[in-house]
């Protein structure tokens, strides 16, 4: 238990920091900022796993599982990636919804910081509901390996569909609840006009992100739980990459048009786990082969990528 209160208690003073301190006064994430907070949560992701190393070898958390020390930190890893890699879809229904409403840049940070708290809270229900229906039913694993399946291949034959978040059901569910303003009014997530309470469009694109974050974790907590039922590992390696996903964001954002296939990789990585859930009462793959699996699907997709765009210039304008 001292584990997991140590463990929430920096996510939660890292968050302290990052809003109280860092992000305070709103201000436009530039690509050098951005990159050096993700190479910091990066790093603080390879770190943990030497944590996970002595923790799960001195006992100092419960071991369900009875994992070794090196298969821990072999599933944490994969795990990591696993929702890394998955957020990339994320980060395109961001700035979708970033670009729908019209949000200015130096306020969607702080959108984001907001929007991961709620998704560190609604990940922690997911993950537990999801760890004891594995191991009290372990016919679930079943379930969540068909759900994975159907996933990818909605995602292989849909990922080209033009969208605008205005119209999503949940904006105009809104749109009932309170009148919303066409335009921003500074960091304000309401306003009153009139006597009439209004909500603007940064109240609305949290709400919307932190809703398809649900959603999108509804496809990764699965996927990790094919990895191991290890609550702590599930948890920690999910949260720290949820905490990285905000500099990934302004980070990889403005280079979304450079990997054309890499939604083609995601696809991939979506089936591997689903059939690996489906096969694992009877073959056991072994978690190298997982990781093997994921980093040569994102390789492959942003080599594709690359080449795509090599022979496929962008035609400038020369008038």
């Amino acid at each position: 238990m001292l584990v997991w209160t140590v463990f929430i208690v920096f996510i939660l003073i890292a968050l302290a920091l990052d809003l109280g301190i860092f992000n305070r006064t709103p201000h436009e994430i530039k690509a050098k900022e951005a990159a050096i907070w993700t190479i910091v949560w990066v790093n603080c992701a390879s770190l943990f796993s030497i944590f996970i190393y002595f923790a799960f070898k001195n006992n100092w958390i419960a071991n369900p599982t009875n994992l070794t020390p090196s298969k821990a930190v072999l599933k944490y890893i994969t795990g990591y990636l696993i929702e890394l890699s998955l957020s990339i879809d994320n980060v395109f229904i961001i700035a979708l919804i970033f670009s729908s409403f019209a949000i200015p840049k130096k306020y969607q940070h702080e959108i984001l910081f907001y929007g991961v708290l709620g998704a560190i809270i609604f990940r922690a229900f997911m993950i537990i509901f999801g760890v004891v229906l594995i191991n009290k039913f372990s016919w679930i694993i079943y379930v969540f390996g068909v759900f994975l399946i159907i996933t990818a291949l909605k995602m292989l034959f849909s990922h080209d569909e033009e969208k605008d978040a205005k119209n999503f059901k949940i904006y105009k569910w809104i749109k009932k609840i309170y009148p919303v303003t066409a335009s921003v009014y500074n960091d304000k997530f309401f306003i009153k006009k009139g006597g009439i309470k209004f909500a603007t469009p940064l109240f609305v694109a949290l709400i919307i992100i932190e809703l398809t974050d649900i959603f999108f974790a509804i496809d990764s907590i699965p996927a990790i739980l094919a990895i191991t039922a290890d609550p702590f590992i599930v948890f920690s390696s999910n949260i720290l990459a949820v905490m990285g996903l905000r500099s990934m964001f302004f980070l990889i954002v403005g280079m979304l048009d450079k990997f054309k296939y890499i939604n083609y990789s995601l696809v991939v990585i979506l089936a591997f786990v689903g059939v690996k859930m489906l096969i694992s009462h009877q073959i056991d793959i072994p978690e190298w082969l997982s990781l093997g699996v994921i980093v040569l699907s994102l390789a492959g997709g942003m080599l594709a990528s690359k080449l795509y765009n090599k022979e496929h210039p962008t035609v400038k304008d020369d008038k």
